[in-house]
C-alpha cells in the first residue's frame, strides 16, 4: 500500500498485470505504450491495454485508483496537485 502511494505521489502510474506471466514477455529495452492513458484515467478505467511495440504483442493490467489518486496522478503528482488546490 505504501508503495503505491508513493508512486501516485510522484506521478508515476502503479499497475497490475491481468495476467502474471505477461511479466516474464517483457525485456529491459522493450518500447511500452498504453493509449490515451490520461483520458481513460480521467473517466475512471480501471483496466487498460498495454502494447508492446517492440515485440508487436498487447496485454492488460488493472487498477483501483480512487477519484483523489486519478486527480494526483493526472496533475502529475502530489505537489503540482497541492498546488492546483493552493491557485
Amino acid at each position: 500500500r505504501i508503495h503505491k502511494s508513493n508512486l501516485i505521489n510522484f506521478g508515476i502510474l502503479p499497475l497490475e498485470f491481468m495476467d502474471k506471466g505477461d511479466y516474464e514477455e517483457i525485456d529491459v529495452n522493450d518500447e511500452l505504450e498504453i493509449p490515451n492513458v490520461a483520458q481513460k484515467i480521467k473517466e475512471g478505467a480501471s483496466e487498460f491495454k498495454v502494447t508492446n511495440k517492440t515485440k508487436n504483442k498487447t496485454f492488460s493490467v488493472k487498477n483501483d485508483f480512487s477519484e483523489r489518486q486519478r486527480k494526483i496522478l493526472l496533475s502529475g503528482g502530489l505537489l503540482n496537485y497541492t498546488k492546483k488546490m493552493v491557485a
